[in-house]
C-alpha cells in the first residue's frame, strides 16, 4: 500500500474591519477564494476552514494579529504597519499589500498651536505610545505620553493633552474637532507578517502565497 503525504493546513490570521474587507478581493485576484470567511462573519464564526486551499482563517482583533503569528497560533497574518511598528514583534514582513491605507499624524487644536520652544511640559495623547516615544526621541522633544484606547481627538479639547498622535484617512474627523495636522509620522498600509518558525517549516508554501498576493496587489 502506497503511503500518501498529508499537506498541513496553514493558518492565516485576518483582522476584522476595513483590512478584512479589502483583503478578500485581493486574495480572490490571487486565486485564493476566502468567500467562506466572508460568509462566516454574519454568523460570528471566528475559525473558518478553507479546505480547497489547505488553509484555516482566524478572524481576530487587529492588535492581536502579531501575537497569534509570533507565538505560532497562526503561520502568517495581515496586519497594519501601525500595529506592527507599535508592537515591534519578531516577525518577517515580506510584502506590503497596499490596502487599508491611512496616515499616522501629529495634530493639535487650530486655535492653540503648540510652541515647542516655549512650552516646558507637553502632553501627547495616543493609542500608539511606542511609536510616539520613538518619534519624539528622534526629534529631541521631551513630552509626557498619555495612552488612550479611543476618542483620541477629544483629548486636546478637554485639556488632557496638547497634541495627539492618531490615524487619519481623509482628515475629516480632525476638521470636525477643529484640529490641524502638524506632521506625518508614518504612511500606513497592511502587510503580510510571517512567524519565524512557520517561515522555516513551511517557507516554500508561504513564499508561493506571498508571490501570488504580490502579483495580485500589483494589478
Amino acid at each position: 500500500m502506497k503511503k500518501t503525504d498529508t499537506i498541513r493546513i496553514l493558518t492565516l490570521a485576518l483582522p476584522r474591519g476595513r483590512i478584512l474587507d479589502e483583503a478578500l478581493p485581493l486574495f480572490a485576484r490571487a486565486g485564493i477564494d476566502l468567500g467562506a470567511a466572508d460568509r462566516a462573519r454574519a454568523g460570528r464564526r471566528l475559525i473558518i476552514p478553507i479546505p480547497e486551499h489547505d488553509l484555516r482563517v482566524l478572524i481576530v482583533r487587529d492588535v492581536d494579529v502579531p501575537s497569534y503569528v509570533e507565538h505560532g497560533a497562526a503561520d502568517f497574518g495581515i496586519s497594519g504597519r501601525d500595529v506592527l511598528e507599535e508592537q515591534d514583534r519578531d516577525l518577517y514582513e515580506p510584502l506590503d499589500l497596499g490596502i487599508g491605507r491611512c496616515r499616522m499624524v501629529v495634530a493639535e487644536p487650530e486655535d492653540r498651536p503648540v510652541d515647542e520652544r516655549a512650552q516646558v511640559h507637553l502632553r501627547y495623547a495616543t493609542k500608539f505610545p511606542e511609536i510616539t516615544r520613538r518619534h519624539l526621541q528622534a526629534r529631541g522633544t521631551v513630552a509626557e505620553i498619555i495612552k488612550l484606547y479611543g476618542s483620541i481627538e477629544i483629548a486636546p479639547l478637554v485639556g488632557l493633552a496638547d497634541r495627539i498622535v492618531d490615524l487619519v484617512s481623509s482628515g475629516e474627523t480632525l476638521r470636525q474637532h477643529r484640529l490641524r495636522e502638524v506632521e506625518t509620522i508614518l504612511e500606513v498600509s497592511a502587510r503580510v507578517c510571517v512567524g519565524r518558525a512557520a517561515a522555516k517549516l513551511h517557507g516554500d508554501r508561504i513564499d508561493d502565497l506571498v508571490a501570488r498576493l504580490r502579483r495580485a496587489a500589483s494589478k
